[in-house]
């Protein structure tokens, strides 16, 4: 059991790190470690997400304050901060389909190179991409992303790390989880170890590096 600064210190957190953040427009994002991050006072971030959420809440509270430089992401369009930073060239960001994003996340986690896909072919998104035939059908070649310090939140946990998640909330915890090279997690409920069954555990405590204690 760490608290969230003493993590974040473990993880070695610094200027430029990589961060893997889950979470769906906030829902399954741990805001406080996202308060911890802001108070490092830590700059030039680079973020694999689904969203930057809205300038107020999760990772949008990053992008308003300006400590990030570079986003992996499929969408901006719930966060008027980051749509303004993109359009003044103060932030970069690379877009990418839903469904590629978690899968290129899931090829880190499990060792693999990248994967192959349709999505996208005859799009921009396939403009700087390898191409593929396979059977007489192309496919973009989409490299695999990870390795940084992933950010997750879990409903429920035990002491060494064994997780459940609740609902909508779960979205991509599971698969930043595989793909930090640390993990730190926030648990709102925290059990002794063997206070859950092995059917309810979501992503095995093998995957977490640090424990936080968290709220609702």
């Amino acid at each position: 059991m760490k608290n969230p600064l003493e993590a974040l210190r473990l993880s070695d957190l610094k200027d430029g790190s990589l961060l893997q953040i889950s979470g769906f427009l906030a829902d399954g994002t741990s805001e406080i470690l996202i308060d911890a991050i802001l108070e490092t006072g830590v700059k030039n971030l680079q973020l694999i997400c689904n969203d930057t959420s809205f300038p107020d809440k999760g990772i949008g509270r990053l992008i308003k304050n300006r400590r990030v430089d570079k986003i992996i992401t499929t969408h901006i369009g719930t966060n008027i901060e980051t749509q303004k930073q993109y359009l003044n060239k103060e932030i970069e960001i690379e877009f990418v389909p839903q469904g590629t994003l978690i899968e290129r996340l899931r090829a880190y986690g499990a060792g693999l190179g990248g994967i192959l896909t349709p999505v996208g072919i005859g799009t921009i998104v396939e403009e700087g991409k390898e191409k593929i035939t396979v059977n007489g059908k192309e496919y973009l070649l989409e490299t695999a992303i990870g390795g940084g310090i992933s950010i997750i939140k879990a409903k429920w946990g035990d002491e060494f790390g064994n997780l459940k998640y609740h609902g909508t909330a779960r979205n991509f915890n599971p698969v930043m989880a595989l793909a930090g090279k640390k993990v730190i997690v926030e648990i709102e409920n925290l059990l002794e170890l063997g206070g859950m069954s092995p059917d309810n555990v979501e992503t095995p405590g093998i995957f977490v590096d640090y424990i936080v204690r968290g709220g609702n």
